[in-house]
C-alpha cells in the first residue's frame, strides 16, 4: 500500500477572476487526488492536495500545461504526509 502525501501550494500571479481555481478542479478530476482550493485576500491562490505521490507529482506538474502557465508567476509547495482527511476536490471559500 502507498502511503498518501501532502502538497500545500500557493499560485501567485494572473491567478483571480480567470477561471484558475475551476480550471484546478476540473483537472483534479482527472487525477486520484483529493484536497481544495481557494482564492486568499493578497491576490493569491492556495491549493491542499493529498495522492499517491506519483499521481500527485503527475497532477502537479499538468497544471502549468494545461494552459495555465501564462498566468502563474510564482509557485511554492510544501510537502508532508497526507492525512485522508479530504473526499473529492473542492473550491472553498
Amino acid at each position: 500500500m502507498q502511503v498518501s502525501i501532502r502538497a500545500h501550494v500557493f499560485y501567485g500571479g494572473r491567478v483571480q477572476g480567470v477561471g484558475f481555481r475551476w480550471a484546478l478542479k476540473r483537472l483534479a478530476a482527472g487525477y486520484e487526488v483529493t484536497g481544495w482550493v481557494k482564492n486568499l485576500s493578497d491576490g493569491r491562490v492556495e491549493m491542499m492536495v493529498e495522492g499517491e505521490r506519483a499521481e500527485l507529482e503527475d497532477y502537479l506538474a499538468a497544471i502549468p500545461e494545461s494552459g495555465l502557465r501564462a498566468n502563474i508567476r510564482q509557485c511554492t509547495t510544501d510537502w508532508a504526509t497526507g492525512t485522508g482527511e479530504f473526499r473529492g476536490f473542492e473550491i472553498v471559500s
